[in-house]
């Protein structure tokens, strides 16, 4: 598991420069993509599902985005972009497109609905903190980093 955060870590952290992250966050955003990853493989373990467990570590992601955000009045999309990164099923619509290339179709179409709702539950979670952060607060346009 540790050799994993480390390899979550670095690449988090890749992605953020390739997103341009500022670097007075960039390495808070790593850290973020590691819990978030942490809990995606935590929760199957426990018994969760494995779509529910991409939402809650969405949802945690982008709720430890939020609240940076606020600290460091930057965009939240600042932290929470690089820090769903490790959750994006990349492999699995690789692997789901190879089995309808070779003709596998029952295979590919069970890995293609897996794949589509763990990106739904990506999104769900990034939406539901979203939407929290936003109540009461100006609405979803609302931003951190002009002080309103």
């Amino acid at each position: 598991m540790w050799l994993e955060l480390l390899f979550v870590y670095v690449a988090t952290l890749c992605f953020g420069i390739l997103f341009n992250v500022p670097t007075r966050t960039l390495f808070i955003g790593a850290l973020i993509g590691c819990l978030s990853w942490f809990i995606y493989r935590t929760l199957p373990e426990l018994g969760v599902s494995l779509i529910l467990a991409t939402a809650l570590a969405s949802f945690m992601s982008a709720t430890i985005s939020h609240i940076l955000a606020k600290k460091f009045r930057i965009p939240a999309t600042t932290f929470s972009i690089p820090a769903i990164i490790p959750l994006v099923p990349g492999s699995k619509a690789y692997f789901t497109m190879l089995a309808f290339v070779e003709s596998d179709y029952l295979l590919g179409l069970e890995l293609g609905i897996s794949t589509m709702l763990q990106a739904g539950a990506i999104a769900g979670g990034l939406v539901f903190a979203l939407a929290i952060f936003s109540f009461k607060k100006g609405g979803i346009g609302q931003r951190y980093e002009t002080g309103r």
